[in-house]
């Protein structure tokens, strides 16, 4: 039996079979922060220790939800069967394989073999993922309700192979990167429809889903990026992918930051999309070398860089004061 000081040390600091698997978004938000700032030391001549620096946040990051998650697997294995299992939460389990992509990316700068061995495990990881959602959903009996923006992150996960794998020396890497652009963009397209169709036609999301919507504006961000990598060139279907995305994200961003909207974690839901349209925008300015494009790279960066510290700062606050990880 438990001691009434350690029942009383769990109830103030939360336990870990609470740890949700969204919170596996806080990495790729990161990650992607730190290879924008790597960017962006190109485009406007930043350090490139800002890039170092954050790489190394979202490495120790992944350690710290790694160990916690092993363990909430190995204490809690019902909570994980739950989680994996369930219609909305499950789709979140893809985020894991999406931070090993962009943590492969992150680790290339300072190790070429660990970036590949990595880069190995989140693509194997990734279509393993897309194989199981798209077979559950092929099973029929799907409540329309269910239908919201974490449905596309299985198909997100396939894409961003491509995004990390432009570099890799393997000579089946090309293959690879080509298979994962053909099913991620095609899965993550017929998701962004039965979302869209959901939004319109039945009943507003729960205000804890409200974040999420940000997300449908990484099939295009992550696509350009992807398809850009694969194809070496920016050209103009390249260019709609972007500017779709860009004015996507311009009519969500006024639905979601709102002071009505909970924080919590899946506040995190936001980060990883709006990473990618920061890479993708800095990408293409630096391509077009036009100053409204790299004006506008810079705004999504420093927008970017501040939600980003913003939701760090109250994920540590709500951390410590055992709300995050409180049933």
């Amino acid at each position: 039996m438990q001691t009434s000081a350690a029942i009383q040390k769990q109830r103030s600091i939360g336990s870990v079979q609470f740890l949700p698997v969204n919170l596996f978004a806080s990495v790729m938000g990161i990650s992607g922060l730190s290879l924008a700032w790597r960017q962006a030391s190109k485009l406007f001549g930043t350090s490139p220790v800002i890039a170092d620096f954050i790489g190394i946040v979202a490495v120790l990051m992944f350690i710290a939800l790694s160990i916690g998650y092993i363990s909430k697997w190995i204490l809690y294995p019902q909570k994980v069967v739950s989680e994996f299992t369930h219609p909305i939460l499950g789709n979140f389990f893809a985020t894991i394989a999406i931070a090993l992509l962009l943590l492969s990316s992150v680790l290339g700068t300072y190790s070429q073999v660990l970036a590949q061995a990595v880069w190995i495990i989140g693509t194997a990881s990734a279509l393993a993922l897309s194989f199981v959602f798209v077979s559950r959903l092929l099973k029929g009996n799907q409540e329309p309700e269910n239908a919201v923006p974490p449905l596309i992150i299985p198909g997100v996960a396939t894409l961003d192979v491509g995004v990390a794998g432009g570099t890799m020396p393997f000579p089946w890497a090309h293959e690879i990167n080509l298979m994962c652009l053909a099913i991620g963009g095609i899965v993550a397209l017929v998701f962004f429809i039965m979302v869209v169709s959901r939004l319109i036609h039945h009943a507003p999301m729960p205000a804890g889903l409200t974040p999420s919507m940000i997300i449908m504006i990484a099939p295009f961000e992550v696509g350009f990026l992807s398809y850009t990598n694969f194809m070496q060139q920016i050209d103009q279907f390249a260019s709609i992918l972007f500017y779709f995305g860009l004015f996507l994200f311009i009519v969500l961003f006024f639905k979601v930051f709102k002071k009505s909207v909970p924080f919590g974690a899946s506040w995190w839901g936001v980060s990883f999309p709006m990473a990618a349209l920061s890479n993708a925008a800095l990408k293409y300015a630096m391509f077009m070398q036009s100053w409204l494009l790299i004006a506008i790279a810079a705004v999504i960066l420093a927008l970017l860089s501040i939600i980003l510290i913003v939701l760090f700062i109250r994920t540590l606050n709500i951390l410590f004061n055992g709300k995050l990880l409180r049933g």
